[in-house]
């Protein structure tokens, strides 16, 4: 098994005057995800960073070269052994990661989700997008594009409790369209190879669709390459995420627009909420957070989404 690591060893002198708790050097954090390589998790990777300097923390972004859910436990039963501080994690499918989850926080490790939660587990709570709200607005401008009658494609990753809760989103943004239907719904299984040879297939065999869809950040720029390569217009491209190669095809006009998430503000704030629940040495009451009036965390911490197409896309890329 592959795996790819995003390590930063803060030198920084610890500073600041009074008698209360400090970190540590020593003390070792990891943001746990599907793929690390991918733009997307190299921003969230650099949030890390930023955090883990300011902190004088040790932090490493990792996860398996693929979206493998296995590789994805393996990878966190690893880093248990090396008794971590605490352990942000974006799970690719909950229930493969609620076990061992569950098991740190037994075992005195904090954890929190980003990105993508497991809410059924024992982490302390989710920091990451409304997921369900920004299917909603991707739903709405869906409609909208397509005058409210036309058939969708969406990419999603199987499995993966974000991606199920933006298709939710767009399925009920898009209930008051009665003439929109959604034609198929790919598992593009995490790589961009998947997303260009199943629209390459649809292209090829004339399948009427109007509108492709993307709940991942990989397949939006993959979707535009082949219907430019295959001459194909009018067609409608909502994609997900900030990659540069999705932007330039909002520039170019072939993507209509993406949501953007802000992953380099959970792995940022991420690590700054873990290492200060760490430093104060706090505890959860043994209730769920949602159903505890005492509890001493949220249940979500929203990081924001904003619609971005041709009108407001020099402010992002600047």
């Amino acid at each position: 098994m592959k795996r790819t690591v995003f390590a930063v060893f803060a030198v920084l002198t610890l500073t600041g005057c009074g008698g209360g708790p400090r970190h540590q050097p020593s003390e070792k954090y990891y943001l746990v995800c599907a793929n690390p390589k991918i733009p997307y998790w190299q921003e969230a990777g650099a949030g890390l960073v930023k955090a883990a300097t300011e902190l004088n923390v040790q932090a490493e972004l990792i996860g398996p070269d693929t979206y493998d859910a296995k590789s994805e436990l393996a990878e966190f039963k690893r880093i248990m052994r090396n008794k971590p501080a605490g352990i942000l994690i974006s799970p690719g499918d909950s229930e493969v990661l609620r076990p061992e989850i569950d098991a740190a926080v037994a075992a005195g490790v904090p954890v929190i989700t980003v990105d993508s939660d497991a809410p059924q587990s024992q982490r302390l709570f989710f920091i990451g997008t409304n997921n369900y709200q920004a299917g909603q607005m991707g739903g709405g401008l869906l409609a909208k594009l397509l005058n409210g009658k036309g058939n969708v494609v969406f990419y999603t990753i199987a499995n993966q409790k974000n991606l199920e809760e933006r298709l939710d989103g767009y399925r009920a943004a898009l209930a008051g369209s009665p003439g929109i239907k959604v034609a198929q719904v790919i598992d593009m299984k995490g790589d961009a190879r998947v997303a260009f040879d199943k629209t390459t297939e649809l292209v090829g065999k004339k399948t009427p669709v109007d509108a492709f869809v993307s709940l991942e950040s990989l397949s939006g720029s993959e979707i535009a390459e082949v219907l430019e390569r295959e001459k194909v217009e009018g067609k409608v491209i909502v994609a997900m995420d900030t990659a540069a190669s999705t932007l330039g095809w909002i520039e170019k006009g072939k993507i209509a627009a993406t949501l953007m998430q802000k992953p380099y503000t959970m792995g940022y704030y991420g690590l700054k909420t873990l290492a200060g629940i760490v430093l104060e040495k706090q505890a959860a009451t043994g209730k769920p957070n949602a159903s505890d009036p005492k509890a001493l965390y949220p249940v979500f911490m929203d990081t924001g989404t904003m619609l971005v197409d041709k009108s407001n896309l020099a402010e992002v890329k600047r």
